[in-house]
């Protein structure tokens, strides 16, 4: 099968080329993101291998028609950018990695709590200067406190037995409760209670009409003076610009965040030497008790294997039935 693939990193390459040793696909790399400018580039390929913040709407999957191609493989969990009643109207296969590594996710909500807290970052950059005070670096332990957790799914439920083993208290919000939650304890209550009485928030839940902006001004009028908010889940679930608000009026105490609304136009490029352009990403920059990751949440080795075999293991089937392989990988 001729692939085309889209927002290719180096690393990508790396675990695509390793991986495809045993499936014998042709795969044409390109490092630009796609779009309706740059949907021709698929021409003469059976399917098109997409990123998180490559654009699926309807216009570019119309171009993908025309040219033939029929199926959809997203290398990621998220389908938020794809116009998924378009594909169907188009009767393209669409087909994702609804489980590459929910540990590596969780781990890194934990390490964004763990470095707001007890600012490793800065001890780091002290201690290299020779500058061994403790000035400014107090935490707090996260034993007995409370922490919120909005979406239990497979990465929100073993977010909660990751917190659940610092002997924190866990409480969360999903309208579907997880049995592994359950059995841990986790309280679940509704949206408001959990803004109320969490010392810590963090945001698992999908991103979808219903959740986009579910953090906003409102909201955060809502949670305790001092709250720490972590989202390594989709960037609009918060309303940026309301983050801002939050932070001057102490309400947020702490933000940690491995997404952004805008991260399109920003992560997974070096834009070093550049002047960045989004007012608000460079406000929230300011704040000293802001941590912000470029979407590396689910970047292990584990993952990125688990990412390369699944997408090209859907492939396969495809190519031999016809048809995807079952609804677990297909949206």
């Amino acid at each position: 099968m001729q692939i085309a693939m889209f927002s290719v990193k180096a690393y990508d390459s790396q675990f695509f080329e390793q991986e495809n040793a045993s499936h014998q696909h042709t795969l044409n790399y390109f490092n630009a993101r796609l779009d309706l400018k740059t949907a021709h580039l698929a021409k003469n390929c059976d399917a098109v291998c997409a990123f998180v913040n490559d654009v699926l709407d309807r216009p570019v999957l119309q171009v993908l028609k025309d040219h033939g191609i029929g199926i959809i493989a997203l290398r990621c969990a998220g389908f938020n950018n794809l116009d998924l009643q378009a594909a169907r109207d188009l009767e393209m296969l669409v087909v994702r990695v609804p489980e590459y590594s929910p540990w590596a996710v969780a781990e890194h909500a934990l390490s964004l709590i763990q470095t707001l807290n007890r600012k490793t970052h800065r001890a780091f950059n002290r201690v290299r200067e020779g500058n061994f005070s403790l000035d400014g670096l107090l935490g707090f332990d996260l034993h007995g406190k409370t922490i919120g957790i909005i979406g239990t799914g497979k990465i929100g439920s073993i977010f909660a037995r990751i917190m659940h083993g610092f002997g924190t208290q866990v409480i969360a919000c999903d309208p579907v409760q997880h049995p592994d939650c359950l059995k841990l304890g986790v309280n679940y209550l509704e949206l408001d209670k959990v803004l109320q009485h969490s010392d810590i928030i963090s945001m698992h839940c999908p991103l979808n009409s219903e959740t986009r902006h579910l953090v906003d001004a409102n909201a955060i009028a809502k949670m305790k003076t001092g709250v720490m908010l972590i989202n390594t889940g989709r960037g609009a679930l918060v309303d940026s610009k309301a983050l801002i608000g939050g932070l001057k009026s102490q309400k947020i105490g702490f933000l940690g965040l491995d997404v952004y609304e805008e991260e399109a136009e920003l992560f997974f490029e070096d834009l070093s030497d550049q002047v960045i352009q989004d007012d608000v990403f460079m406000r929230l920059m300011t704040f000293p008790n802001v941590l912000i990751t470029g979407h590396q949440g689910f970047f292990t080795d584990t993952a990125m294997q688990n990412i390369a075999k699944t997408t090209l293991d859907n492939l396969d089937f495809i190519e031999a039935n016809g048809h995807c392989r079952d609804l677990d990988g297909q949206i």
